[in-house]
């Protein structure tokens, strides 16, 4: 009997949602192992377009379906459901922080602003955009809202500038009387 186990290694391995390394420190094996024994035996990751394709259609739970009762449809049930749980725990943490934000800004919104703590407020204001472009940027890649980038390389914001951006927040902040 072998001491790994090879139905669940092709299984992470033909899913393709995880490295080679990954998969070997999951199944406890090295990573030469894993290459050598999918060499020999043909294995292909050809699925990761359908474990993303089922990923997304979790996700958006308006479209579960069931998949036929093949190798390839299990492998991408499973795999789709460990990316979906991954992608719902990083949507709850960027909920945390972005309250967290909320709270800081809504401190800030009614601080008062003396020559004693002009300095100290202004740090503060500082970090809090900081954290609010951070959270927006989570939360836009947790729900998947630039996809197009994956087409584009460049992005449907490319053309603005890292200040530009940070510009942009800083109106939208006061537009929603955080400052």
């Amino acid at each position: 009997m072998s001491k790994y186990d090879w139905e669940a290694i092709e299984r992470d391995y033909r899913a393709g949602h995880l490295s080679i390394r990954h998969l070997a420190d999951k199944h406890g094996i090295p990573e030469s192992t894993v290459r050598s024994k999918a060499k020999s035996l043909g294995w292909e990751r050809d699925l990761t377009e359908a474990v993303r394709t089922a990923t997304r259609a979790k996700l958006s739970r308006s479209s579960r379906t069931d998949l036929a009762h093949s190798d390839d449809a299990r492998i991408v049930q499973a795999a789709s459901d460990d990316a979906a749980s991954i992608v719902e725990a990083h949507r709850q943490a960027i909920g945390k922080w972005r309250r967290i934000a909320e709270r800081l800004a809504q401190h800030l919104a009614t601080m008062e602003v003396s020559d004693d703590n002009h300095d100290k407020y202004a740090r503060s204001l500082n970090a809090g955009i900081d954290a609010l472009m951070k959270v927006v940027k989570g939360e836009r890649q947790a729900y998947q809202l630039d996809e197009e980038q994956e087409t584009n390389p460049e992005g449907p914001h490319a053309h603005l500038s890292d200040d530009e951006l940070h510009d942009r927040i800083r109106v939208l902040t006061k537009k929603l009387g955080y400052v």
